[in-house]
């Protein structure tokens, strides 16, 4: 039996009412989706006196009463004897433990031998000599402190003289679609602010800067949703929310605020948030270093109007929203009219708002903390792979085909469509039917099917591009033989209802003499591919000549180009590079000619030293490509690119059986998942989608055809496990020479060691 190892969080957790214990939960909830089955979450959570108790989930293992040191000391004693538990990460509020600024949690950890990361939500610049003693002595006893923003790493340096390692990762918040259009009060300007209510939010500033921005937009409506803070109910009962409530009232503001008094589901808040035009965020604490509230509203692409506040001042700008004064009611009503009256200027801050927030999403955070964890406990974890799903190929697929673009996650209709798209979406529906055998996949791969005979000409040629109005334009090599490619591949399926394989083989067979002509490089590898898999259930001499030549034609082109720099069939690298060896492989699997062999393996080797950088897949980007004595794009990089190396690898470990070209698949996968420069998630967990690029200091955040269905290829391939020579049923004589060509270095993918900390 498996050990099981844990990673203990000690943090307030629900159903306790808290925004720390909101925080836990989505943090390991996130993390729970990264990471392998063999790494649990467990809690240790704190209640508030002896008084509370909560009902817990089954993923508490200890509880502890914040006020009686002794249960600190021993709760430590009990960890130390747990050897599931490699590592305590403490989410840290000075309000949550017992003592003076929370110091009972300090013998917690001087008897505590596991290793220990903090973090801090919350850092206090000019600190006195106490509150100052206590934050050294924590520091001192943990190996990593993680801050949310820059501020507080300059305040913790700076204030406290902290040594230990501090690392940035922002506050977590919801991966939610860019909404661009209202679903709910569509006829009102709508303000809203969510939290925890107590007086120190600012409500009643904002509430006194309504009446003169009411006179302008009278159908202006402010929602201020949450409960009161359950320490400050237990204190002082509802007289802040009453005050609030009065002095609506006296404003005869009744019928444009309003009050929600409830403890918010994230379902909820993100509700209300993608509705608002703008998130008012009126804090009286100057020196607030996070606000989750204000993070969440600006991840739900909501401009923001707030006090300048640290966090805020960290995040905020005219880009983005407005800072205004403190229990400046003036201020406020300056800043919403401004905003309310320049609807072009809300709209593009809404989407500037959004895009600046992509980093901060739950996935992308659990990333960076995952990445923390194995620095300190040496343990490399192993991502989960993401379910598969075709939510978002479904929603850019309409009764013609597959959309080509799509702004943010909504598809562009004007954009038309593109038999480049069209044909790699019918090969995903088609991976996906032979693994799951899923109706849903069978009418998909009907749809490219049509949308695949409808561009087809008298001639046999497939063309590439049909507006929105079905009229179709444009021959292209490329777009052509991914046609073949596609074609090929549903035919050989087995289980594909025979009317659809005796269509594609007669669109097939019609444009298989256009290809004859094709001399550019990845229209002929895409041609081999085609031509490869249609030969699995329909041999012909004649068609095992047409691989011959076409392959003949790469290995000359190869000849040609290269030299011992530059083992390449180009004087350039530039996109889907990985084809090129991917079709000599298919080459050599259909004649058995060794030369097949050799210029694919060479290549690829080329391809891997070039492409795989410190455990990182950095394709060659395509802002300059790679030109031969020249230096290598590193951005804009694609997810066809990615996706077409994972292919290819996945190809060369299932003929070799040689693990290095396995790991390299999924170093190569991983890009998507986080593991590249910009350490973000490319798909796009929420919509199912993948984001178009990766820039030098963003990602690309529209979602169209060409990305979704890589990703979605490079996805079905690590899922079908299927032996790839049983599958094809390749020749014994050849498994040999296979397996020898490949195996014939121990590292034949070993990457350089060339630094990218540059990126």
């Amino acid at each position: 039996m498996v050990e099981e190892n844990w990673i203990l969080y000690m943090s307030t957790y629900p159903p306790r009412e808290c925004g720390i214990a909101t925080f836990t939960q989505d943090l390991t909830k996130a993390i729970d989706k990264k990471l392998s089955s063999n790494f649990k979450t467990k809690i240790l959570a704190l209640n508030k006196n002896s008084t509370n108790i909560y009902n817990y989930p089954d993923n508490v293992i200890f509880q502890l009463d914040d006020v009686n040191i002794e249960e600190y000391m021993e709760t430590a004693k009990k960890i130390n004897q747990l050897p599931q538990i490699k590592l305590v990460n403490i989410q840290h509020e000075f309000g949550i433990f017992g003592g003076t600024y929370g110091n009972y949690l300090i013998p917690f950890l001087e008897l505590l031998q596991k290793p220990v990361m903090v973090t801090f939500h919350s850092v206090l610049p000019d600190p006195d000599d106490t509150l100052k003693q206590v934050v050294q002595s924590i520091a001192k006893k943990v190996s990593c402190i993680i801050v949310m923003t820059q501020k507080g790493v300059e305040i913790l340096q700076n204030d406290y003289d902290i040594k230990t390692k501090i690392k940035i990762i922002p506050h977590g918040i919801p991966t939610v679609p860019f909404t661009p259009n209202k679903e709910i009060f569509q006829d009102k300007f709508l303000l809203t602010s969510f939290g925890l209510i107590s007086s120190g939010k600012g409500y009643e500033y904002v509430i006194d800067s309504l009446p003169e921005v009411v006179k302008k937009f009278p159908n202006l409506l402010y929602l201020i949703l949450g409960e009161t803070h359950p320490v400050v109910r237990k204190n002082e009962g509802e007289k802040y929310r009453n005050m609030l409530e009065s002095k609506v009232k006296e404003l005869g503001l009744q019928n444009n605020v309003k009050f929600y008094n409830k403890y918010l589901t994230i379902e909820e808040i993100i509700k209300y948030l993608r509705n608002s035009d703008i998130y008012l965020s009126p804090s009286l604490e100057p020196r607030q270093i996070t606000s989750g509230t204000l993070s969440y509203a600006l991840g739900c692409g909501v401009p923001a109007i707030s006090t300048p506040f640290l966090h805020a001042q960290d995040i905020i700008n005219h880009e983005r929203g407005l800072l205004t004064k403190f229990k400046d009611p003036s201020s406020f009503t300056e800043a919403i009219i401004k905003i309310l009256s320049d609807p072009a200027m809300k709209e593009q801050m809404k989407k500037n708002a959004y895009a600046y927030t992509r980093n901060m999403t739950w996935p992308n955070v659990a990333l960076s903390y995952s990445n923390q964890f194995e620095t300190h406990i040496n343990n490399k974890f192993n991502n989960d792979l993401p379910e598969i799903k075709l939510n978002h190929l479904t929603k850019l697929t309409d009764n013609f085909g597959i959309i080509q673009f799509a702004n943010h996650d909504v598809p562009d209709i004007n954009s038309g469509y593109a038999l480049d798209d069209n044909a790699r979406a019918m090969i995903v529906a088609a991976k996906h039917y032979q693994i799951y055998q899923d109706q849903h996949s069978l009418n998909l791969i009907a749809t490219y099917l049509n949308s695949i005979s409808h561009v087809q000409q008298e001639d046999g040629s497939l063309l590439n591009l049909t507006n929105y109005k079905r009229e179709i334009t444009e021959f292209s090599d490329d777009a052509h033989g991914r046609g073949l490619w596609a074609l090929g591949y549903l035919i050989s399926i087995p289980n594909i209802p025979i009317d659809l394989k005796n269509h594609a083989q007669q669109i097939f067979t019609k444009a298989l003499h256009i290809a004859d002509k094709i001399t550019s490089p990845r229209a002929v590898a895409f041609t081999i591919l085609g031509l490869y898999y249609f030969q699995q259930v329909n041999f012909s001499s004649k068609n095992q000549e047409r691989i011959k030549k076409f392959a003949d034609h790469l290995v000359s082109l190869y000849h040609d180009s290269a030299s011992p720099e530059w083992q390449w069939f180009e004087s350039s690298l530039s996109y889907s590079n990985s084809k090129l060896p991917e079709a000599l492989l298919y080459a050599y699997l259909a004649t058995g000619e060794n030369k097949y062999l050799q210029v694919a393996k060479t290549t690829l080797d080329f391809l891997c030293e070039t492409t795989f950088e410190n455990g990182f897949f950095i394709p060659v980007g395509q802002n300059g490509w790679y030109v031969k004595k020249g230096q290598k794009a590193y951005f804009d990089q694609q997810p066809v690119d990615t996706a077409s190396m994972v292919q290819t690898l996945t190809l060369a470990y299932q003929i070799s059986q040689n693990k290095d070209y396995q790991h390299k698949a999924i170093t190569a996968f991983h890009w998507f998942l986080g593991n590249n420069s910009l350490k973000q998630m490319i798909y796009n967990e929420s919509t199912g989608g993948c984001h178009d690029g990766l820039g030098e200091f963003s990602i690309n955040l529209n979602q169209g055809a060409e990305s979704t269905i890589s990703y979605l290829m490079a996805r079905l391939d690590l899922e079908n496990e299927i032996n790839f020579v049983n599958q094809t049923n390749l020749p014994s004589n050849l498994i040999a020479p296979l397996t020898e060509a490949f195996n014939s270095k121990k590292n034949i993918l070993k990457a350089n060691d060339r630094n990218i900390s540059r990126l």
